[in-house]
């Protein structure tokens, strides 16, 4: 259990270097490690500046989420990947219920790891990519008073500019980590049945709030 929250934690903290205060047009003339470098340093600065953000406020993270993080990332690949081959078999009115838990999911599952955010800086590392490649990863390392940490990104490349679908913590892929769980709940009770647990999960983790 312990582990798991350590590692909701730092991938929260990969999660939440998606924000960035430029608007998505201006994103397209960037190379994907100069896109994570820039919004990584921007989301850490934002974070500082505002208490309500470090003690974890889930109405303002869900607000900033909305604004500054969704366009930056492929929400809908990064459900169906987690969702898996169960995807396709689910409506398009379940997909999009999957999607809206599963983003509130992942804010609220992660909002605490903001509390963390104090002196960190975050360098990105030496990319091999070529300039006609459309997927790539970035890899960084979020260096602050304690051990660096790992934070990989898997980015495409869109019309609208490069794109966030996955984020790696020390060699744990997101969307690798949700597919197994997801799995088992839809083999126990369907689509509907990981809908409903989705959104008892995070009612319960409101009622707390």
């Amino acid at each position: 259990m312990l582990k798991r929250q350590f590692l909701a934690r730092l991938v929260a903290l990969g999660v939440s270097a998606f924000v960035s205060v430029h608007a998505p047009a201006q994103a397209q003339t960037q190379t994907p490690d100069a896109l994570v470098k820039q919004v990584s340093g921007e989301v850490i600065d934002t974070v500082k500046a505002d208490k309500s953000l470090q003690t974890g406020d889930v109405s303002k993270i869900m607000a900033l989420v909305d604004a500054k993080v969704m366009p930056h990332v492929n929400f809908e690949r990064m459900t169906a990947a987690a969702v898996g081959r169960y995807w396709r078999q689910a409506t398009p009115e379940q997909q999009q219920k999957l999607m809206a838990e599963f983003k509130t999911l992942l804010v609220r599952t992660y909002s605490g790891a903001l509390r963390e955010v104090k002196d960190q800086v975050v360098e990105v590392r030496p990319m091999r990519s070529r300039p006609e490649d459309t997927e790539v990863i970035v890899r960084t390392e979020v260096k602050g008073s304690g051990q660096p940490i790992q934070l990989d990104y898997r980015l495409e490349k869109r019309a609208q500019g490069w794109k966030i679908y996955d984020v790696n913590v020390l060699g744990i892929w997101l969307v690798e980590n949700y597919r197994n769980s997801f799995a088992r709940e839809i083999s126990a009770g369907g689509i509907d049945g990981l809908i409903a647990k989705m959104t008892e999960r995070n009612k319960s983790a409101a009622s707390k709030s």
